[in-house]
């Protein structure tokens, strides 16, 4: 199964790839998770990628893919994977078909987390004040909302156009959420058997 959790920054995807990662038996790429390392690690890319993110902005398209394609390339994620935080604009979902026709591992279904602003503002406050990232600042978070809304939520019509996209309703209890979104996948799966 190779899936992209799509949505808005805080609508949930980091915490269901966690959950999915377990049950389908695949590697959770966090583009946030392998940045955040970059940071901690210190690397040039690291230090660069702190000042842009701290400001609540999005990294260049070619880093970004480089950073994904070279993840994509190690052998865990042959049989598949969950990709999060990636596509983030229309230029990076072309590029991003065009490295999966490639390497031979073409997207199964594009799962689209529905979740209103006003709760992910809640809970990036909350994640705020419980791991102290920056990028959950409840003000850079209202950036990146607006910079997804003008800049990534048009990806979900990218993937519609492809029959990729499934959108479930993100809001409710982890277990409620994850349970729709193994439905949206057994339906992707079914349809494409």
């Amino acid at each position: 199964m190779r899936l992209v959790l799509f949505g808005a920054p805080g609508s949930g995807k980091g915490t269901q790839a966690a959950v999915l990662k377990k049950d389908l038996g695949i590697p959770h790429i966090s583009t946030g998770d392998l940045l955040r390392a970059e940071i901690k690690a210190e690397t040039e890319l690291g230090k660069k990628a702190k000042s842009i993110m701290d400001a609540g902005q999005l990294l260049s398209d070619d880093i970004m893919l480089g950073i994904i394609e070279h993840r994509l390339g190690e052998p865990d994620a042959k049989p598949g994977f969950i990709l999060d935080g990636y596509p983030r604009n229309l230029a990076q979902a072309d590029a991003l078909d065009d490295v999966l026709a490639r390497i031979g591992q073409p997207l199964d279904v594009v799962i689209k987390l529905e979740v209103p602003n006003e709760a992910i503002v809640d809970r990036c406050v909350v994640r705020f004040e419980k791991e102290h990232r920056p990028d959950d600042n409840p003000d850079t978070v209202k950036k990146r909302l607006a910079i997804y809304a003008d800049q990534t939520a048009p990806v979900a019509a990218f993937y519609e156009k492809r029959g990729k996209l499934k959108i479930v309703d993100g809001v409710g209890e982890l277990a409620d959420v994850t349970a729709r979104i193994k439905a949206a996948l057994d339906g992707a799966t079914a349809a494409s058997a």
